[in-house]
């Protein structure tokens, strides 16, 4: 088998799968019950994806950790932060974040 073809068929099974666990909530969603510790421990899954996927972009953003002040995605990442503490609210948040950045890339350049 090619290497394309391979590369094809992983991309089937990824569909496959991540698409196949979706539709079967919607065919047995009522009918599908999770413990409430499992329902309260999910509930926290998008913030730690989210984390995991911001703070090495915010600390290393060329590859490198850069704690310097001129990495403008540290105070960004740092205001929304605060932003989503004080408010609670994901979109303030991000507007928060990115304007901070802004700002700072914008003073720094």
């Amino acid at each position: 088998m090619s290497s394309e073809g391979a590369l094809l068929l992983v991309l089937a099974g990824m569909v496959v799968v991540t698409y196949g666990i979706r539709l079967s909530f919607l065919v047995f969603g009522h009918s599908i019950t999770f413990p409430r510790w499992l329902e309260r421990a999910l509930r926290y899954v998008p913030a730690s994806v989210l984390t995991a996927l911001v703070v090495p972009m915010a600390m290393a953003p060329h590859g490198a950790i850069d704690l310097s002040w001129q990495n403008a995605y540290l105070p960004g990442t740092v205001a929304a932060v605060a932003m989503a503490l004080w408010t609670r609210q994901t979109l303030a948040a991000i507007l928060c974040g990115f304007a901070v950045y802004g700002l700072w890339r914008w003073l720094v350049a």
